[in-house]
């Protein structure tokens, strides 16, 4: 089915019915009907492609992230779709699996269907990644961290800085036989730097990590689990335990009713991200809540207001819960 043919059932000019599919110049309200209803009856399919192409600004906007099977992503993209469709663009992603090589192979990908703006997870890319997003020409957006320095805009919150007020909160609360259990932290940069910061302000309190076990590959509830029986088998007086998320913290919070140790008499349990299910156990999760739909309805916003280059730190929250 060919614009032509759309055209002709509507009896106006191909012109004509490429403004009003682009809702773009002048038309009257009784011609936007026709031509929509001859679209409707023809089962015509706009080819979005070849009007980029054809135009002066794509209406793209690609997103490479690390994983789509951590809730934080699929929340970041929920932000940034409303206010994208409500604006007329279209998101499209791809996942990486936490692979800086695999990041710069998609990012490159994307950049071939030149899209207005590539929004990318972190501040951290390989050199190739980064010099194609410099001479790409599109806007360039960096989600969930502002511990780096960004190459356009960034948006998001200081990860180390959430590191140190998780370390913070468990030596007020009086805790000081704390270990870790993790995920990947060499391809998870963020989880890293929070750790980094967390182990940085036990030392500054005169308390040392005790023991820490870290899982390849990403994070789960079960690599949490599974993690945390390791720690306990290896050191069994710590107590509380700092994951590297919530899914993580919800693995050894299942540990602990399993093996029935008190939480957190016996042991406090502290998370990050702040996911729903964490508030619907029976003990609340401690941990610290991100904002992650606001990151991307806000990221969206400033690429469709064409903003200057930025900054925004939209902060996150310690929910003291009740598991520390």
């Amino acid at each position: 089915m060919t614009l032509a043919e759309v055209a002709e059932a509507a009896g106006v000019g191909e012109s004509t019915v490429s403004r009003v599919l682009r809702n773009h110049g002048s038309f009257s309200g009784k011609t936007r009907e026709r031509v929509m209803a001859a679209v409707e009856r023809l089962g015509y399919v706009p080819n979005r492609i070849a009007g980029t192409l054809a135009s002066t600004g794509s209406r793209l906007v690609a997103f490479v992230i690390p994983s789509l099977s951590n809730i934080v992503f699929p929340d970041v993209l929920r932000g940034a779709s409303a206010v994208l469709e409500e604006n007329r663009y279209q998101a499209v992603f791809s996942v990486t699996d936490y692979d800086p090589g695999k990041e710069e192979a998609l990012a490159a990908a994307m950049l071939a269907w030149r899209p207005a703006a590539v929004m990318l997870a972190g501040c951290e890319h390989t050199e190739g990644t980064v010099k194609m997003l410099r001479a790409s020409g599109c806007r360039i957006v960096e989600l969930l961290d502002l511990d780096g320095d960004a190459l356009d805009i960034a948006v998001g919150f200081s990860n180390r800085a959430a590191g140190r007020e998780s370390a913070a909160f468990l030596l007020k609360q009086g805790y000081r036989r704390i270990g870790y259990v993790g995920h990947d932290l060499n391809r998870d940069t963020r989880a890293g730097k929070r750790f980094s910061s967390f182990c940085e302000t036990l030392d500054a309190h005169d308390t040392q990590l005790v023991a820490r076990e870290i899982l390849a590959g990403a994070s789960s509830v079960e690599n949490g689990r599974l993690g945390l029986e390791r720690l306990l088998a290896r050191t069994a007086d710590l107590d509380a335990v700092y994951f590297s998320n919530d899914d993580m913290a919800l693995g050894g919070y299942f540990h602990c009713l399993a093996e029935g140790i008190a939480i957190p008499s016996k042991l406090a349990i502290f998370g990050y991200n702040g996911l729903d299910i964490g508030r619907a156990t029976p003990q609340p999760l401690s941990t610290i809540r991100t904002p992650r739909v606001a990151t991307g309805q806000i990221a969206a916003q400033l690429i469709v207001a064409n903003a200057p280059p930025q900054a925004v730190d939209l902060g996150f929250e310690l929910i003291e819960g009740a598991t520390a």
